[in-house]
């Protein structure tokens, strides 16, 4: 039986999504408490590999296990042998082919926050990228209305990236004031690696007046990457949401 997760996490503690040798991550820690409940060796399949500090508010994951606990108590039982910070919302029984991340159709929401006041928040540090100076946010929303549509992103990707093309398509962009912070609300097809925390590192360059609106337009143009563009911190990256064809 293949069981699908949707689930939520605070990336503070962790060093991402995905194992790695010497640091503790989302994946390991679902891993150990899947295997503790089952009695099988278990390892879960993500949908997106978030970076270390990057919160996520709907995950998805698969697992494969032949535990007579039905699908959708999963997530009560499991949520007994997780962390706080880390929380499955909901479980349910998928075909056995199916995958998180080979469906025809896949769209993956991101929110990035920005903090834009003159002292810091110690209550929104963690889920907020602090800019002391004042940010012209209609300047922001102007740059940001290039990235809309299907554009080859790969200089909004981090320089060790690793993709055959970098084309994707951004379906719905949303940059708006709320109350003491800029909110960037960002769906698409698919993101590079880095690519909405250096979108997020240009336009709070474009608001602070060191970059024109139209600079995107020029880096989607050029396609270069380089090892001095400003990536946001990932602190306020949340990966809100993922949807598929079915849904």
């Amino acid at each position: 039986m293949r069981i699908k997760l949707t689930i939520a996490y605070d990336g503070t503690n962790y060093a991402g999504w995905q194992i790695q040798k010497n640091a503790l991550t989302i994946e390991e820690v679902l891993n150990k408490a899947l295997t503790k409940l089952t009695g099988e060796q278990v390892a879960v399949i993500g949908a997106s590999r978030t970076d270390s500090g990057v919160h996520a508010a709907g995950q998805i994951a698969v697992f494969d296990t032949n535990s007579s606990i039905p699908a959708e108590r999963f997530s009560y039982a499991i949520n007994q042998k997780l962390p706080a910070d880390i929380v499955v919302l909901h479980s349910e029984a998928v075909p056995d082919d199916w995958h998180p991340r080979y469906q025809d159709k896949i769209l993956k929401t991101y929110r990035y926050r920005i903090l834009n006041t003159k002292e810091k928040d110690p209550l929104r540090r963690l889920y907020t990228a602090h800019v002391s100076f004042p940010l012209a946010i209609d300047n922001m929303q102007e740059a940001s209305s290039y990235l809309l549509g299907t554009h080859d992103f790969t200089g909004f990707s981090n320089i060790k990236s690793e993709v055959l093309s970098g084309v994707r398509t951004i379906t719905a962009l949303e940059l708006e004031k709320v109350g003491e912070e800029i909110v960037l609300t960002i769906t698409g097809d698919g993101f590079l690696y880095n690519m909405v925390r250096m979108i997020a590192g240009v336009l709070i360059r474009v608001g602070r007046g060191f970059y024109g609106p139209e600079k995107v337009k020029e880096i989607l143009e050029n396609r270069e990457r380089t090892k001095d563009r400003l990536t946001a911190p990932a602190c306020g990256l949340t990966l809100l949401e993922i949807r598929y064809d079915e849904e």
